[in-house]
């Protein structure tokens, strides 16, 4: 729904229904310790779905074990012995990442206000990026097989200036579908100025 003048912009749940933004995500996103915190803004924080972390671990999981397989094969085969720094090196990358999916999961956040769509993302270096709606030229939702199978999908927000595009991961399928939706009605109307 278009707001008034002055107001953010409104998603609208049918009636009865959880709204899809909140639907199946986290509940609260971590704020930094110690002095630097950053602004979180005056509204409604949205989270991602929370089968995004499933599939992360997935995904990094899978890569874990390729690797994994891969040095023994290389072991059993050739003989050498060199290549488990290399492997070594990826399994720890690897095994981190697996281990701060999670947390990173839950640093993920977005706003609606009034004249932009501000994205937070990070939990060590943390970026906070303000898209204003007139400035959105494309609203995209991709999905790839292992995102399809756990119902979430990912939306991309293009601007003219590459350095303010935004992409966020996780969302469900609906919460992705409404915000698309939502993101046009709004930026149509910002664009032309009504």
């Amino acid at each position: 729904m278009v707001p008034p003048s002055g107001e953010a912009p409104v998603v609208v749940a049918p009636s009865g229904e959880v709204d899809a933004l909140d639907d199946r995500t986290f509940s609260r996103i971590p704020e930094p310790r110690g002095e630097g915190r950053l602004p979180l803004g005056d509204g409604t924080w949205h989270q991602l779905a929370r089968a995004y972390v499933l599939v992360q671990v997935i995904s990094q999981g899978a890569v874990l074990l390729l690797v994994l397989a891969a040095a023994v094969v290389v072991q059993v085969v050739f003989g050498f012995s060199w290549h488990w720094i290399p492997a070594g090196v990826v399994l720890l990358v690897t095994a981190f990442g697996l281990a701060i999916t999670p947390r990173q999961a839950r640093s993920f956040g977005y706003q609606l206000r009034r004249d932009d769509l501000v994205f937070r993302r990070g939990i060590l270096w943390q970026r906070v990026v303000a898209v204003p709606y007139g400035r959105m030229q494309l609203v995209d939702i991709t999905h790839g097989p292992l995102d399809r199978g756990f119902g979430i999908a990912q939306l991309k927000l293009v601007t003219a200036a590459a350095s303010t595009g935004v992409t966020i991961p996780g969302l469900t399928q609906r919460a992705a579908e409404q915000l698309r939706d939502t993101l046009i009605e709004v930026a149509e109307t910002r664009r032309t100025g009504l």
